[in-house]
């Protein structure tokens, strides 16, 4: 796989995985089944092309993939139609959500809360999309020097993966940031659950360092 989208469909599997594995565990679901997921509502948040959305939807989760781009939207909904995939995509935010009183099962909040303005808003915005006995999984980048070095610096000057410029380092989040972020809300953390990168192997694994990219699982206390 190469091009602009080549890192993230080398990520994927990994995302996929951590996603299914807890949310059968949450909800007591058989992954062995072909459609594990029916009748759960599920939000992508940031849905971009739907690299989540769309195998989220062939588990059998009734998906609403949202992103503040048009051109991202149309472009998803594009090819899900041409993979035959009843996918409900919108050029949205949380707050519209919120305002409409949709409520989901799982929310996806992968990679986008270091490029909000107010993530600590976003965060518990997202949050209250949840309904009760939901779940929502937070995957970001940790504000370390060595996510400095690897991430922003590795990643975008060196390795070219992604184009200069993607990431503001100074707006990496520490896990410990993300659990201040919901005091005094009614929420319970788990993790971080860390995501290493395999150079020799060309993978991610999941793994204990959370020195870079690290996910967390959020549900109702």
């Amino acid at each position: 796989m190469t091009g602009p989208f080549a890192p993230l469909h080398r990520f994927n599997p990994v995302r996929l995985g951590f996603i299914r594995d807890r949310a059968a565990a949450h909800f007591g679901r058989d992954i062995r089944s072909s459609r594990p997921f029916d009748g759960l509502r599920l939000l992508d948040i940031g849905c971009g092309g739907g690299l989540l959305s769309e195998p989220m939807t062939r588990l059998g989760f009734e998906v609403t993939g949202v992103d503040a781009s048009q051109q991202n939207i149309q472009a998803a909904s594009a090819h899900a139609e041409a993979q035959g995939l009843r996918i409900d995509y919108r050029a949205s935010t949380a707050e519209a959500l919120l305002e409409q009183a949709h409520r989901f099962d799982v929310v996806l909040n992968m990679e986008v809360i270091e490029h909000v303005a107010d993530p600590r808003g976003f965060l518990i915005n997202t949050a209250r999309l949840m309904k009760p006995g939901g779940m929502m999984i937070v995957a970001t980048l940790n504000r370390t020097l060595k996510s400095l070095a690897l991430a922003k610096v590795g990643a975008e000057y060196v390795l070219r993966w992604v184009p200069a410029g993607t990431h503001d380092w100074s707006k990496f989040l520490t896990p410990d940031e993300i659990r201040q972020f919901v005091e005094g809300e009614p929420l319970h953390i788990e993790g971080p659950f860390g995501v290493e990168y395999e150079p020799l192997k060309g993978v991610w694994r999941e793994g204990r360092d959370a020195s870079v990219n690290y996910m967390m699982v959020v549900t109702p206390a």
